[in-house]
């Protein structure tokens, strides 16, 4: 295993890495399914958001995140059939600024920005994701978005996008990035198809596992498997200090 000073650049999913994206989804979505007395548990909830997400993503490409999770909220009330007015739609529409950041993530990019370049490469549009890098109070040297490929990860354009981008802007070659992402859906078997490095921040190995609101991959064995894994951004900077504090 290549230790974690060979890399130079981090790029970074951020919802359910560094933003806690399933208390931001359930604190939208509980609400909304009690009002409308539907008895649903929070992992019944996170489960069919995340493959209703999935699909959205994958009919409609070219849409911005919160005409997303627009439709989301439609399919989920014609699932459950229950009424949603325009306003609700709207308001889950714009939800992504109010997701929180997980507590030890601002604190992790201030240590490793010191000894890294940070790459965000994010489902979302830049408008959304702006309100959430204000809660993670650290520049990024680039910020990729959906908006700026036309699709949604796991496609590999966005990948590809990301890997042209570095190398003109940063100089970074695809073998000095560490991807960094919760999500072996989204993150890990894309970028490892591409030959990238992964770090898995595996939010849920506290929760005993799941896959939350993420699909499960549909695929198995070497091409999940990440090369590195850390149960926290914090876990990840200590690794971090540790291997630089021995050599």
């Amino acid at each position: 295993m290549r230790p974690l000073s060979d890399f130079t650049t981090l790029t970074f999913d951020c919802y359910g890495t560094l933003i806690d994206w399933e208390a931001g989804i359930l604190a939208e979505l509980r609400p909304w399914a009690g009002a409308r007395g539907l008895a649903l548990s929070d992992d019944a909830l996170l489960e069919v958001f995340g493959t209703t997400e999935a699909a959205v993503e994958a009919d409609h490409p070219t849409h911005r995140y919160p005409q997303i999770l627009e439709e989301v909220l439609r399919r989920l009330s014609s699932r459950f059939q229950v009424i949603t007015g325009d306003d609700a739609v709207r308001d889950f529409g714009q939800s992504v600024g109010r997701w929180p950041a997980f507590p030890d993530s601002p604190a992790a990019l201030a240590y490793l920005k010191q000894h890294y370049k940070l790459v965000i490469l994010s489902n979302v549009d830049h408008a959304s994701f702006a309100r959430s890098n204000a809660r993670l109070g650290v520049e990024f040297d680039r910020i990729i978005t959906a908006q700026d490929v036309g699709s949604y990860k796991p496609d590999l354009r966005n990948f590809r996008h990301m890997l042209d981008d570095v190398q003109r802007t940063l100089g970074t070659a695809p073998h000095q990035i560490l991807h960094t992402a919760q999500s072996i859906f989204h993150d890990v078997v894309p970028a490892k198809s591409l030959g990238l490095a992964t770090m898995w921040i595996n939010r849920r190995k506290a929760l005993g596992g799941g896959w939350g609101a993420t699909p499960a991959p549909s695929v198995s064995g070497d091409a999940t498997t990440p090369d590195y894994e850390a149960g926290s951004m914090e876990e990840f900077a200590a690794r971090h200090r540790i291997e630089t504090a021995g050599r």
